[in-house]
């Protein structure tokens, strides 16, 4: 379409300019008065002529006013002739200069060939772009089934990228090395009778840097890359998958040694004949050609393919057999070490003030995946660029933080002080029954300006990275959760709507704590319900219960139970230091933010 577009606007700027030349060369010829021979010899006769010039049979006669008139004669008669003809004295016209001119070949050519000519010129135009524009759809048909792959040259210095720019991840790095090495050296393998595994995938959540190691390797191994996603194989006619895959391993085995790197291969390697919306013939017959070209693959072909996904669970299994993708390499969340490690990588062409520690940035950001804190440091920049600074702060990495988890300040969201004091208050409780709980996580941070969509925030975060979470600590949570309700319920004796979603994250996990996680003590260390991972227009359709009607009772009177318990722990540790929560809320509707220091003076003795 652009292409046909293009060629149209040429097509119609050359037609305007040769308009236009026309235009010009026509009104230059139009300008004179066009008058017949009797008109000029009556001129003559009167003695108003100047000038006469002679070009051919052409006759332009510029009158002693100033004016010009145009006639013609007869190519084979002089202009004497002609005046002798009509009987004009020579004694007449003797005063007359008569300028005798050759014809130019330009005006011959301009006069007489050239107004045949551009009707041709036009039509042979016309046919010329119409062909190209039929010979570049024809050209579009051929390639329609070659690969969209897009590939990066192992002498491309500038998009290279090697493990050094891929902080963190150690694991996954010492994994994809084996596969360096076998690329710069598959000889030594090979000698030895070592089969190298001809696929990897790389599993792991969005964000975590598959993409990224994938491209360290190619660097690391200094060979080309050849980068597509999944869906590009996949389109609306059938077939064109199947020879999209072809063109693709066609063109890494002339490139070999290279590496083929499929992002998203669960967009075409979901298991086939799963049912509702898991099955398509044009997407199936494209995961049987990857199968079949991963397995033609031969120990000498040099050739590795590296897909990446993060729901390895919807995978065919024939494609996770070994000969096809030997290997998962899971990556894992980072911890504070390899948060801090890629803080860094980010912060490498970022002017960062001298007191920013991004260890303690980096203690803030617990779940952060790598994107996360590249974006995370991106905010910070922003802000310090709109704040007129030179160097980003901690203040500004902080914000930055918040911002991706909460979502922007609304300044403009002004509370009544009704609602400022009911907000303060319920922060206040989540914060104070936080502090006071011993497996509750510490306070960060106390807010009362609106961030999102909530009015308030409590930022809590653990010391240090958990990946075990215990009873205690689940319960001590609800009660943190509930906090806010129960500091409405006893200060104001009513309850808002602003507790809404705490009470839906509550529910959630006394739920978890039942039927997931065999928390509970009246039912037991068992799991309860299977959960069938089938999405079928962005909803879940379908949750299998393994349990009678009988138990699906206990299950929600143990969950309003567990929520009923939490509720009455909060309510009794406000009613305990309720001195402690009107400090607070004092502190919160004089400042609005309370960071960690400032809230943990409030507990200190001297403030007392």
């Amino acid at each position: 379409m652009r292409s046909l577009a293009r060629n149209f606007l040429i097509f119609f700027l050359v037609i305007v300019v040769i308009m236009g030349v026309l235009s010009l060369f026509n009104s230059s010829l139009n300008k004179p008065e066009i008058v017949g021979i009797a008109t000029i010899v009556e001129k003559i006769t009167q003695k108003e002529v100047q000038t006469i010039d002679v070009q051919g049979d052409k006759l332009t006669v510029t009158l002693k006013e100033g004016n010009q008139l145009e006639s013609r004669k007869e190519p084979t008669d002089s202009l004497s002739a002609l005046l002798k003809n009509y009987g004009v004295d020579p004694a007449i016209y003797k005063d007359v200069a008569i300028n005798v001119k050759d014809v130019s070949g330009t005006a011959f050519w301009l006069g007489s060939i050239l107004p045949f000519l551009i009707p041709f010129i036009l039509i042979g135009l016309f046919l010329w772009f119409m062909m190209r524009q039929a010979q570049g759809a024809n050209t579009r048909a051929l390639s329609f089934g070659q690969s969209q792959a897009r590939e990066v040259r192992a002498e491309d210095k500038k998009k290279r990228t090697t493990f050094k720019d891929v902080a963190g991840a150690k694991e996954a790095k010492e994994e994809l090395m084996e596969v360096v090495e076998f690329l710069r050296s598959p000889d030594k393998f090979l000698a030895l009778g070592a089969r190298i595994p001809k696929g990897a995938l790389l599993v792991g959540a969005p964000g975590t840097g598959k993409t990224l190691l994938a491209r360290a390797v190619a660097g690391e191994a200094n060979v080309p890359f050849f980068n597509i996603s999944g869906s590009e194989f996949v389109e609306m006619f059938v077939g064109v998958g199947a020879a999209r895959v072809r063109d693709l391993f066609k063109r890494a085995k002339r490139s070999a040694p290279c590496i083929v790197f499929i992002d998203e291969i669960d967009a075409v390697g979901r298991q086939r004949g799963a049912g509702l919306g898991g099955s398509h013939d044009e997407r199936e017959q494209t995961l049987n050609q990857i199968l079949v070209e991963m397995d033609g693959f031969d120990t000498h072909t040099n050739v590795i393919i590296l897909a990446a996904t993060n729901r390895p669970d919807v995978l065919d299994p024939a494609l996770l057999r070994p000969g096809r993708f030997d290997r998962r390499i899971f990556i894992d969340m980072p911890d504070i070490g390899d948060r801090e490690a890629i803080l860094k990588v980010h912060a490498a062409n970022k002017p960062l003030a001298k007191d920013v520690d991004l260890r303690a940035v980096a203690q803030r950001t617990p779940g952060f995946t790598g994107a996360d804190l590249a974006n995370l440091l991106n905010e910070a920049a922003i802000l310090t660029a709109r704040r007129n600074k030179k160097q980003i702060t901690i203040d500004e990495c902080f914000e930055g933080v918040e911002k991706v988890l909460l979502g922007p300040e609304r300044k403009s969201h002004m509370l009544s002080k009704k609602e400022k004091r009911i907000t303060a208050y319920h922060e206040a409780g989540h914060a104070l029954v936080a502090h006071e709980l011993p497996h509750a996580d510490p306070v960060r941070k106390v807010s009362i300006v609106s961030r999102g969509r909530a009015g308030g925030f409590t930022l809590k975060l653990p010391s240090e990275d958990r990946h075990l979470h215990s009873r205690l600590e689940f319960l001590d949570d609800l009660s943190v959760m509930l906090a806010g309700h129960a500091a409405e319920k006893i200060v104001f004796d009513d309850i808002t709507t602003g507790a809404s979603n705490d009470l839906k994250e509550a529910t959630k996990l006394a739920r978890q704590i039942v039927t997931e996680f065999g928390m509970s003590e009246k039912l037991g260390p068992r799991t309860y319900g299977q959960r069938e991972e089938m999405i079928f227009l962005g909803k879940e359709i379908h949750e299998r219960r393994d349990y009678s009607e009988h138990v699906a009772k206990l299950i929600d009177a143990e969950v309003s139970e567990i929520i009923h318990n939490a509720y009455i722990v909060a309510k009794d540790v406000i009613t305990k230091v309720r001195p402690r929560l009107e400090d607070i809320v004092n502190k919160l509707l004089e400042k609005e933010t309370l960071e960690q220091a400032e809230f943990e003076a409030i507990f200190t003795p001297a403030s007392s």
